[in-house]
């Protein structure tokens, strides 16, 4: 979902940054295709835009952490002052000009990744960058999926 979300995409993407990608082995995780597209596609447009005109980098990692699988998307932009760092999850706050955002990507896909029973963390210093972390947990081989939901790789 990692690569559907990022070709949706890459116009945004590539004309502000360099794309570096390293991928681990990633096992798959319970969840809807369409929410985790929307939960990267807003991750990797906010970090498009918060590059500078050109010379910028974002880097994409994947990799199981204690269990979750784990997806980075790391910026080299203007990074997020801490009095909005405390504030991004909630809806309809934005840093961005009127026009250009309604302050619901990073809420939304905070509350999907919620409820599949992960977690989505920022790391953000101001003038260097930011880091958005997405854990879920992985599919067990014996797993039941719930209804609606199905099993999903992260990076197809």
């Amino acid at each position: 979902m990692l690569e559907t979300s990022l070709h949706l995409i890459r116009g945004k993407v590539c004309s502000r940054a360099r794309l570096v990608r390293d991928y681990g082995e990633l096992p798959q995780v319970q969840g809807n295709a369409v929410q985790l597209a929307q939960v990267f596609v807003n991750l990797l447009v906010n970090a498009a835009q918060a590059m500078p005109q050109t010379g910028g980098e974002i880097r994409l990692t994947t990799r199981v952490q204690d269990g979750s699988a784990v997806v980075e998307v790391r910026d080299t932009g203007c990074g997020i002052s801490p009095e909005n760092l405390e504030r991004i999850f909630e809806p309809f706050f934005t840093t961005k000009p009127a026009g250009e955002g309604t302050g619901l990507g990073l809420p939304i896909s905070h509350e999907i990744i919620r409820a599949l029973g992960g977690e989505l963390s920022v790391e953000s210093t101001v003038g260097v960058g930011t880091t958005f972390r997405v854990l879920l947990p992985t599919v067990a081989d014996h797993f039941t999926e719930a209804p609606g939901a199905s099993r999903v790789g992260l990076r197809q």
